[in-house]
């Protein structure tokens, strides 16, 4: 039963009767808690047809839909808003047709693709706490758009060349006499990274000697050893030269190696990955392309550009006058092959961090110029920033929040917090492990998902793992509380049921209310790209259970039509938390 459908139906048929005028589209919005009500239906717009005012217009209608529409019980007017209150014979309907439903919450297939791109790291470093929120965000993103019927694709591109990758290589070759995997004992990711932060150490101290020589500092960049060693390698590298090539290869080996254990810690899959490698001289094709027709031109060093000053934006270099690739020559070939490796997307979605905003403003432009229709339907989907209490993440400098260790340590925080609260008598110790991964990587997942991705975030690790508060472990506990509601029920041979139910506490209402407003939630989640909708449903579902837990009593109940109804009510709240933790990947425990 789709309430809100039918309530539109019935506020058109009002308007039609009262004011002799067709409406489209009432505008319904979830009525402000102060207020009597479930749905409140905005009347401004309504008085130019009323030609009353929009109290008086209000009224009329409400009037109406109390007489006639068979949903509304009252209302209350509050200025030009109007507040319905809705029976409770309709709402014990609207939770039938929601528990007779096994696969509510999942929209059947509407034959729409859709591609998400996340992660698309650099193979010259770890992920660190910035590519957990890239992460969590493009592979929640891409489950809501299926559980809303679309068939979606996860993809990344993963930078494995270009000069910053040399960087890592040149301070391997220089300073690190052979090292392997094996002899390092390191993980392949951060064996790598090692070097990298190598690098700048030496191209910083490079540069200080350059300059005390009397060298500006663009020339001290330029001319630093270890800076010509790397802009060499990838000169030979893009020459196929088979010394470099082997170095690339056992390195970017080193990373995937890394890379893989983290992805499956991480919760997070792909269907396909794209290599920068593989893309960027398709790339180069189209610059050279774009050339001929001239919609880029050449300097007099070789370098080739795109001006988009008419546009609003400026000169923009795509090929350097040697005859590299820059990262823009690249997203042009990555994003025609995946346009032709699955044609049928209508979106093809970047998750990517908001201080590249300018980038994918060029590269969407710049597509369309090349003559791509398909570029309107590319999407920058851009997040801000993670922050610490201690600052700014900097990982040139070494000084990264390391992915690996950051989820360590919130599964450390979490076995210990268990083991204070004394939860674990019963458990076994490989139980408890997967406790502690539960709930660390839930609280983890929560917090970064829980805001909304434009904004900058601050992440607490403390505030984060709190059982009560805003968090991923109150919505889990909440959760837990539930099922040991439905063993205990099991237990007592209780089965859930909504027969010889006639009406209803207010708190058993308000959860019926929420649970109804789930797919309202996943389509605005899906519109806006924005998982912390459903975060924050999540949070407000489990919030208002708990409120009806501690204010009505569940196993006290002498009725017993009560009783199996609220167990059943139970049943679905934790049907629908599981659902949607689900979507931001994170599990929830039967006992916590």
């Amino acid at each position: 039963m789709n309430l809100d459908s039918l309530l539109r139906t019935q506020i058109q048929k009002a308007v039609f009767a009262v004011f002799n005028q067709q409406i489209d589209n009432p505008q319904l919005q979830p009525t402000n808690k102060e207020f009597e009500g479930s749905h409140t239906l905005v009347c401004f717009p309504l008085a130019k047809i009323s030609r009353k005012g929009p109290e008086e217009t209000a009224r009329l209608i409400g009037d109406h839909l109390v007489a006639n529409s068979g949903i509304v019980s009252r209302y209350n007017v509050v200025k030009g808003f109007l507040n319905l209150v809705i029976g409770d014979t309709v709402w014990l309907e609207v939770f039938r047709s929601i528990h007779a439903d096994k696969k509510f919450g999942e929209r059947p297939s509407n034959g729409k693709e859709i591609m998400v791109e996340y992660s698309s790291p650099n193979t010259n470093k770890p992920l660190h706490l910035g590519h957990l929120r890239n992460n969590f965000l493009g592979w929640s993103v891409a489950e809501i758009y299926k559980s809303i019927g679309y068939n979606v694709h996860k993809v990344q591109i993963i930078n494995d060349r270009g000069i910053h990758i040399c960087k890592s290589m040149a301070a391997w070759k220089l300073f690190g006499n052979g090292a392997t995997l094996q002899s390092s004992g390191l993980k392949g990711d951060k064996l790598v990274g090692k070097y990298y932060v190598e690098f700048d150490k030496v191209f910083k101290a490079q540069i200080s000697e350059l300059e005390q020589k009397g060298n500006s500092k663009e020339t001290a960049e330029k001319e630093a050893p270890i800076m010509k060693l790397a802009v060499e390698m990838l000169q030979k590298w893009e020459q196929k030269d088979p010394e470099t090539l082997s170095i690339w290869k056992m390195m970017n080996g080193w990373v995937y190696e890394g890379f893989s254990v983290t992805y499956h810690r991480m919760g997070v899959d792909f269907e396909r990955l794209y290599y920068e490698s593989k893309t960027y001289l398709l790339g180069k094709d189209e610059v050279l392309r774009g050339l001929d027709k001239g919609i880029f031109f050449k300097k007099e060093d070789g370098s080739v550009w795109v001006d988009l000053t008419a546009d609003g934006l400026d000169q923009k270099v795509l090929l350097r006058s040697d005859g590299t690739s820059v990262y823009m020559t690249q997203d042009f070939g990555t994003a025609i092959l995946r346009f032709r490796d699955f044609p049928k997307i209508e979106k093809q979605v970047y998750t990517v961090g908001n201080e590249q905003e300018y980038h994918f403003k060029v590269l969407f432009l710049i597509l369309a110029k090349l003559g791509y229709s398909w570029a309107k339907e590319c999407y920058h989907l851009s997040y801000g920033m993670v922050d610490l209490p201690t600052g700014k993440m900097k990982s040139r400098e070494g000084t990264v929040v390391d992915a690996d260790d950051l989820m360590q340590e919130m599964v450390e925080e979490a076995a210990r917090q268990t083991k204070e609260l004394g939860k674990i008598d019963e458990m076994t110790d490989s139980e408890f492990e997967n406790l502690s991964e539960m709930i660390g990587m839930g609280a983890l997942k929560f917090f970064l998902l829980k805001v909304d991705p434009k904004k900058r975030m601050l992440f607490d690790p403390a505030e984060s793992i709190q059982l009560q508060g805003h968090t991923g472990p109150f919505i889990q506990y909440t959760y837990a509380r539930i099922r040991s509601i439905i063993r205990k029920a099991e237990t007592l041979n209780i089965q859930p049921a909504i027969q010889g139910i006639t009406s209803m506490e207010p708190a058993e209402r308000e959860v019926i209310f929420m649970i109804h407003y789930y797919m309202n939630k996943l389509e605005e989640a899906a519109r806006e790209y924005s998982p912390a909708v459903v975060a924050n449903y999540a949070f407000e579902l489990a919030k208002e259970y708990n409120q009806f837990y501690q204010s009505i009593p569940i196993f006290n109940e002498s009725d017993p039509a009560k009783l199996k109804f609220r167990v059943a009510l139970s049943q679905v709240v934790a049907d629908v938390l599981k659902k949607s933790m689900g979507l931001l990947g994170i599990r929830m425990p039967e006992r916590m």
